[in-house]
């Protein structure tokens, strides 16, 4: 059954797929900063392709021509945001730090309009190598402000020396994930804090 919100992941009939042509770097930077602000707009709701071609001032076939989908289009703009979206933190505390990436990482990837993209984007990874290069470039740069906030906490003896700080950042992202993909239960703030509580406390260096 296909999911409320992902239609026109696909080029329309008679469109060609990804073709890697070099692309405008200026015509890039406009479709990518309309899709950020029509995924943003208040209400949310469903963004199309071509609401995204008419705010960015292009044709729908530019974006056709250089992304094999909606999914890969909303990909490539939370990826180019994703610093601003969940910059990493520096409260002083390794339960401070989680909660506040967590918690913006979960509230971006949960909103209604975003949420169904990304789960067609991860779709879009498993057959297309362009899209499949993308995420694999999208979660590492993730996986690394992730993982240096661990670093800090263990510098600052919040974590065990041994802590493994690759599979806790394997247990965030595999929650967030999970629940994208599943739809089980929702991608939002309580859960997030929640995670932080769970990881912070998981690997605790004991007192003394």
């Amino acid at each position: 059954m296909r999911e409320a919100g992902t239609r026109e992941t696909s080029p329309p009939k008679g469109t060609r797929a990804h073709t890697g042509r070099r692309r405008n770097e200026a015509a890039r930077r406009a479709i990518l900063d309309a899709t950020a602000a029509l995924l943003a707009r208040p209400g949310g709701g469903e963004v199309t392709i071509g609401e995204i071609a008419s705010a960015a001032g292009v044709g729908k076939q530019t974006i056709y021509r250089w992304w094999p989908s909606k999914g890969a289009v909303v990909l490539e703009a939370v990826a180019d945001r994703a610093d601003e979206i969940a910059p990493v933190p520096d409260t002083g505390t390794l339960l401070g730090d989680l909660e506040t990436f967590l918690v913006a990482t979960f509230g971006g990837a949960g909103r209604e309009t975003v949420a169904p993209l990304l789960r067609a984007a991860m779709a879009e990874a498993q057959r297309d190598p362009g899209v499949a290069q993308m995420m694999a470039e999208f979660t590492r740069r993730r996986r690394e402000a992730f993982t240096e906030i661990l670093a800090r906490g263990r510098a600052r003896g919040e974590l065990r020396d041994d802590a493994d700080l690759e599979l806790i950042t394997d247990q965030a992202y595999g929650v967030l994930w999970y629940r994208l993909m599943v739809g089980h239960a929702p991608v939002d703030a309580g859960t997030a804090r929640r995670l932080a509580r769970s990881l912070a406390g998981a690997q605790a260096r004991s007192p003394g």
